[in-house]
């Protein structure tokens, strides 16, 4: 990359929350320019699909207003049930040949009509040097979703320079911000959803969606106590604390987070089944389901896996006269897939 190559402002559009990053490049390093979120209407993105776009777009602009961004080129990901993400396995052939294999015979790997969704490909790193066949990370995200998103960016006149995935968005952050380990599971826990992707020596190989997140918790909580939404929410941080109540919410966290570590087990299992030289040697949380009072230490009790909460920012450059250290850390684990939106470079 050269140096001080033009990236993209990395924006990504959850459930509960809009978060914006944008960063810039000096040389090797990164540095923070902006960072912050703005929360959306309720029911104004479901599922990653857009359902009430003026909502989402009066909430984006209002973010990037106050955040004093002018760059018009722009990153987002994908994710949730119109995407698909699907390892396959092929006898090994040069990129043109690949290309065309995919385009021809990629409807027998993906549920959707292939004439109905955005195609593409990477070829991952043979596990096998002497080996005649590929890995092949196979990605396809339904047309339709993604053009809502295009033509909502494109009406705000911003540039979309690039549409990825939730999970390679977040691996990419965790890759160019750390310096932990080759082997790791990356979770992250939004509102409505849970995004996993595990990478041995690096490389992505095991990806997945799950329908389930954070505000699981805070509803059922509102609920069964009786509370607004904001209340319960700050019980789920752990920053109210109970007088009452309390075995009401024990009961909440124990079964939806031990919901969560079960999906989490399960991919964990998945991998080793597969790696069985490559043991996992960590699981990195991130997203706002990251905060919740308890979690890691309930998922390293599960799992027996070292288990950490995410900082994309701790590798990168900040002025902390121009912004609040106790603001980023606040927000820190949830700006994880906007960073790895960030950090890719403005070009087409």
């Amino acid at each position: 990359m050269a140096k001080n190559e033009k990236l993209v402002v990395g924006i990504d559009i959850g459930t509960y929350a809009i978060k914006v990053c944008q960063l810039q490049k000096n040389g090797s390093r990164y540095k923070l320019i902006a960072a912050g979120s703005g929360i959306v209407p309720p029911e104004a993105v479901e599922d990653g699909v857009l359902q009430d776009p003026k909502a989402v777009k009066t909430v984006l602009a209002s973010l990037l207003k106050n955040l004093k961004i002018k760059d018009n080129q722009v990153g987002i990901s994908v994710s949730g049930h119109s995407v698909i993400v699907k390892k396959i396995n092929l006898e090994r052939m040069e990129d043109e040949e690949l290309k065309k294999y995919v385009a021809d015979e990629a409807s027998q790997y993906i549920p959707f009509d292939i004439d109905d969704v955005y195609l593409d490909f990477q070829r991952l790193p043979a596990r096998n040097p002497d080996s005649e066949r590929d890995d092949i990370l196979l990605v396809a995200a339904k047309k339709e979703v993604v053009n809502e998103y295009l033509s909502l960016l494109a009406e705000m006149k911003l540039k979309t320079m690039l549409v990825d995935v939730d999970g390679f968005a977040l691996s990419n952050a965790w890759l160019t911000n750390s310096l932990h380990e080759a082997n790791a599971m990356l979770v992250d826990i939004g509102a409505s959803k849970m995004n996993i992707n595990i990478l041995a020596q690096g490389v992505s190989v095991l990806a997945r969606d799950v329908m389930m997140g954070s505000e699981q918790l805070t509803s059922r909580i509102a609920v069964d106590l009786d509370l607004d939404y904001d209340e319960a929410e700050k019980i789920k941080l752990g920053v109210k604390v109970l007088t009452e109540g309390v075995g009401k919410v024990e009961a909440i966290f124990s079964k939806i987070c031990s919901q969560w570590v079960a999906e989490i087990k399960k991919a964990a299992d998945l991998y080793g089944s597969n790696h069985a030289k490559q043991p996992l040697q960590g699981i990195v949380i991130s997203g706002g389901g990251a905060k919740v009072d308890g979690l890691v230490d309930l998922i390293m009790q599960e799992t027996q896996i070292p288990t950490q909460i995410f900082n994309p920012f701790e590798r990168i450059d900040v002025d902390l006269k121009k912004m609040d250290r106790q603001y980023l850390e606040a927000i820190a684990p949830e700006m994880a897939i906007a960073t790895g939106l960030a950090i890719r470079p403005a070009i087409i």
